[in-house]
């Protein structure tokens, strides 16, 4: 019986993963270092702007009157 089109392409991949060496090693470097990047970019770029302005709590509210008021 013929193998779906979809189980062939996740084979090829996971079967090239499987044997790699100094790939795996690299793409654990690069997933590392982007998720420090991201990491510093939330903290530091991306502050919480609606719990500081919403006033006592009030975030869908003043979320909507930000939404109306634009």
């Amino acid at each position: 019986m013929k193998k779906g089109l979809l189980f062939q392409i996740f084979h090829l991949y996971y079967d090239g993963f499987r044997k790699m060496t100094l790939g795996k090693t690299l793409w654990t470097i690069i997933l590392i270092k982007l998720a420090i990047i991201f990491l510093v970019l939330k903290l530091f770029f991306f502050p919480n702007f609606i719990n500081t302005n919403a006033k006592n709590g009030d975030k869908a509210g003043f979320v909507s009157k930000e939404i109306l008021n634009r």
